[in-house]
């Protein structure tokens, strides 16, 4: 029987029985109840509350406005709708970079105010002594390697990393690093598949892709697979609905039947 099947509860030691038996994890985000109780219902393995809230759920152009506070209040949302999925919550820009001090007592708020069941940092041996000292407290963390959305305004473009030899090297160099200090994961984000594919097999812990092909794992941002965002169309991303479509035709149909009397009928009413 599998792993994922006979379970109850992910957990950090879950997910790398998974990869010890070649079992691929799956993980969305999602950052409100109601979307979290079907996910978890569905059986994600995973579920990220990712700062990508700040563009799905927030309407930046990135995501770095973000706040702490803002994060809380959506990962709180989304741990009261779950039973059996790992609430990974990402810690966003500036709670961590630069100040391991702030960085765990950033960890801490988000640990006791959500009841989630780790964090996600983004970046490599800049960011160790942060990860360590989260840690040590002993709150689980996920590492994010590769193109990362905090750092956009370094780079200067959402295009693919790590296509010459010297940020490869970084990369493979990070990821051993994030292994070493004890993260229980690693997400690769928009870099070539046989990079991802060296990294997932050199080091012990899951590798999670995003457009970084078959590593141990997958994510997708919620609202970009179920066709809600329409905007962002990578290579990576698969559409496995069209609800932008469904959703506005269906508050078409609400809007129609208010106007010409249609609802509520006598049936619905009392």
């Amino acid at each position: 029987m599998s792993v994922h099947k006979e379970i109850k509860k992910i957990t950090t030691h879950v997910l790398q029985q998974m990869k010890q038996e070649k079992q691929k994890i799956a993980m969305l985000t999602a950052y409100d109840y109601s979307m979290a109780k079907l996910l978890d219902q569905a059986g994600i393995d995973v579920i990220l509350v990712g700062d990508s809230a700040s563009n799905v759920m927030a309407g930046f152009d990135s995501t770095l406005p973000i706040t702490l506070d803002n994060m809380i209040y959506h990962a709180a949302s989304v741990v009261r709708g779950v039973k059996r999925a790992l609430v990974v919550v990402d810690m966003p820009f500036g709670t961590y970079q630069g100040d391991s001090k702030k960085a765990l007592a950033s960890a801490i708020k988000v640990m006791k105010e959500t009841g989630a069941g780790a964090v996600k940092i983004e970046g490599g041996i800049e960011v160790a002594d942060s990860i360590k000292r989260i840690l040590s407290a002993g709150i689980p963390v996920m590492g994010h390697l590769g193109l990362m959305p905090q750092s956009i305004h370094k780079y200067g473009t959402y295009s693919v990393r790590a296509q010459d030899d010297e940020e490869a090297s970084k990369i493979i160099s990070d990821a051993h690093v994030l292994n070493d200090v004890g993260c229980f994961a690693i997400v690769l984000e928009k870099i070539p598949a046989t990079l991802a594919n060296q990294i997932a097999s050199e080091i012990k812990i899951p590798v999670i892709g995003i457009g970084a092909g078959q590593v141990d794992g997958q994510v997708l941002v919620l609202h970009d697979m179920l066709g809600i965002t329409q905007e962002f169309n990578p290579r990576f991303l698969r559409r496995y609905a069209q609800l932008d479509k469904i959703i506005k035709d269906a508050v078409k149909n609400y809007i129609n039947d208010v106007k010409t009397c249609d609802f509520p009928n006598e049936n619905e009413q009392y």
